[in-house]
């Protein structure tokens, strides 16, 4: 779904385009607001969940447009995006953060505040590591980092998850060549009444019925234009994160020690992916993160209470200038 102007479905998406940029050859779609603040602001550039797409972000730019230029982007072979995968080599945890590396490069972009929910945290959290003269600030929302484990879980991890990885990820793929229609169907009955999400073991945490009707109505039409064989990139996708959060997570937790970057934590205290035991220990790791709690929600604040998500980051943004 692209807009020039996302007011002509919604009328306060108004101000919200659909643009594109070549980046190595590839046609990147991304959504992109007006320009209503100084130009030296750094840009805020918003990075959604692994099977998410930039149309995820759409209530949060809409909130963000009076006070901040805002950037929500497709990354490479997500589920629902726009962003064509130039190869099979091209998915991954890992290769996206130096694909944002790329896409900044493609807009000329000298300093962004970099928003990563999810997945899309921990792509972000790699890329403030990996290009720090860029990256103004850090804002993660619900993330998927390394969870606490003790010195034995994480030999264990470490010692059975490459090949438990191995084994699982080409079980799955097949598995989604088999059901890959049943699973996509079930996820548009879960958009038509989001009440049910609460009975069902993916249920996140927090309240998916406050998602705005707009939003869910796109999604609904997302999901239905889904072709099952992009199930696989997904597989691709989780597995790499496993295996930075669980196999590989010295690498991860050694980014999350060198990020240079003013960080915001921004989490639900609802949240069943990222619970407080988690959000506790990576504050311990890093006690100069700010940490922005939201009551009654859970693993999806952009979509629950956008004004609220919009609300905290601009704060935020404008003390660090006060501090200055």
């Amino acid at each position: 779904m692209r807009y020039t102007d996302w007011g002509e479905r919604v009328g306060r998406w108004s101000g919200i385009r659909s643009e594109t940029v070549s980046v190595h050859g590839t046609k990147v779609h991304y959504l992109v607001t007006d320009r209503t603040t100084t130009p030296a602001a750094p840009v805020h550039l918003l990075v959604p969940g692994a099977a998410g797409s930039a149309s995820q972000w759409l209530d949060v730019l809409a909130e963000l447009r009076p006070r901040a230029h805002a950037i929500a982007i497709d990354l490479p072979g997500t589920l629902v995006g726009h962003t064509a995968l130039p190869n099979r080599r091209a998915v991954g945890i890992e290769t996206n953060a130096a694909f944002l590396r790329d896409f900044t490069d493609a807009l000329e972009l000298d300093r962004v505040v970099v928003h990563g929910w999810a997945a899309g945290g921990m792509i972000s959290l790699l890329f403030a590591d990996q290009s720090p003269e860029r990256v103004d600030a850090l804002v993660l929302v619900a993330p998927a980092l390394p969870p606490p484990l003790s010195h034995r879980e994480a030999r264990m991890c470490k010692t059975l998850g490459r090949a438990g990885l191995a084994v699982i990820a080409p079980v799955a793929r097949v598995l989604l060549r088999l059901s890959g229609r049943r699973m996509l169907a079930a996820s548009q009955r879960h958009l038509a009444d989001p009440a049910s999400i609460a009975d069902t073991k993916w249920n996140a945490g927090g309240g998916m019925t406050r998602m705005s009707p707009e939003i869910l109505g796109l999604m609904r039409e997302e999901m239905a234009a889904v072709e099952p064989k992009r199930m696989a990139s997904m597989v691709t996708v989780y597995a790499s994160l496993m295996s930075l959060i669980l196999v590989r997570r010295r690498s991860a937790l050694e980014a999350m020690h060198r990020v240079t970057a003013p960080t915001l934590l921004v989490v639900g205290d609802e949240d069943r992916l990222a619970p407080r035991a988690s959000i506790d220990d990576w504050t311990a790791q890093r006690p100069d993160w700010s940490v922005m709690v939201l009551n009654g929600v859970g693993h999806a604040p952009p979509f629950e209470v956008p004004a609220d998500y919009a609300r905290t980051v601009i704060k935020w943004c404008d003390s660090r200038v006060r501090d200055r």
